[in-house]
């Protein structure tokens, strides 16, 4: 009888043991706070290339399409180079590399 009470009492205590979950931290996923730093490009007169992030403008929808009428589709859409105003610079990069930029004064755009 006391054989099973042992092993009754190692069963749920060894039960409770293995229901406590800890935190699992994926190896393609940073930890918080973690800041990495961007890896700098260079061209081939070693001039620093700078990136510059994604940022939607209020005719990015009409250069995209304009691009998809000479068969440039893909990548994230239509960027923003310049400031917001009435005349904005826009970037697309094209699935084959190719890169289409465009013009638009009050919105209406033409391709540079």
């Amino acid at each position: 009888m006391k054989q099973l009470f042992v092993l009754v009492a190692c069963a749920v205590v060894l039960s409770g043991c293995m229901s406590v979950r800890r935190p699992v931290v994926k190896a393609w996923e940073a930890p918080p706070g973690a800041v990495y730093a961007q890896r700098q490009l260079y061209d081939s007169n070693g001039a620093v290339i700078e990136r510059i992030p994604f940022r939607a403008g209020v005719s990015s929808v009409t250069v995209e399409n304009m691009a998809k009428l000479e068969g440039c589709v893909g990548g994230t859409g239509a960027g923003l180079m310049t400031p917001q105003g009435p005349v904005e610079a826009y970037r697309m990069i094209c699935e084959n590399g190719k890169v289409y930029t465009a013009k638009c004064e009050l919105r209406q755009c033409k391709k540079i």
